[in-house]
């Protein structure tokens, strides 16, 4: 939203949650698990450029499963409209990750070589919780706040947010 809160953070801090609920902050992992499991629940990613610019990506499935799956990221159903694209596509399925706990699938740690941390796989198409680096910058690959099918790798967004609600 605004860079005022670092979220290159450990395991203990991702599975709680930080940060302020009226500016930047992350739910935490138990948190997201309680409110996804066992009901149906869709995701609404809003983003926002620094030309004002926006866009979002809406899924109808999202739910995050509990500490047994490490944390388990179970996403679907894509909605085309939102003109940002499907950057979440490749994270489908996997474990959560941070630099002190590397549940990636890629031989080295996802979230120390791209300072954030998220269900990576090989690594990323989107970074939320990486570095807040105030647009195009391309000195440190794929490290800012990224949502690769619409700005690429190294535009690192304004904002980003993901919202769910449950289904009706």
């Amino acid at each position: 939203m605004d860079g005022s809160v670092n979220f290159y953070r450990g395991w203990d801090q991702y599975k709680t949650g930080f940060g302020c609920a009226d500016g930047e902050h992350w739910l935490g992992l138990d948190n997201i698990n309680s409110l996804t499991q066992g009901r149906k629940v869709e995701l609404l990613v809003d983003m926002e450029d620094f030309k004002g610019n926006k866009r979002w990506s809406r899924y109808t499935t999202f739910s995050v499963g509990g500490p047994r799956t490490g944390y388990k990221l179970s996403v679907g159903g894509y909605m085309r409209g939102g003109k940002a694209g499907n950057s979440l596509k490749i994270h489908n399925g996997q474990k959560f990750s941070t630099f002190d706990k590397d549940q990636d699938s890629w031989g080295r740690n996802c979230a120390r070589k791209y300072l954030g941390a998220f269900w990576y796989r090989r690594c990323h198409h989107t970074n939320p919780n990486g570095v807040y680096r105030w647009g195009y910058d391309r000195t440190l690959y794929a490290v800012g706040v990224s949502w690769s099918r619409w700005k690429g790798h190294n535009y690192s967004l304004k904002s980003i947010s993901m919202k769910i609600r449950p289904v009706k």
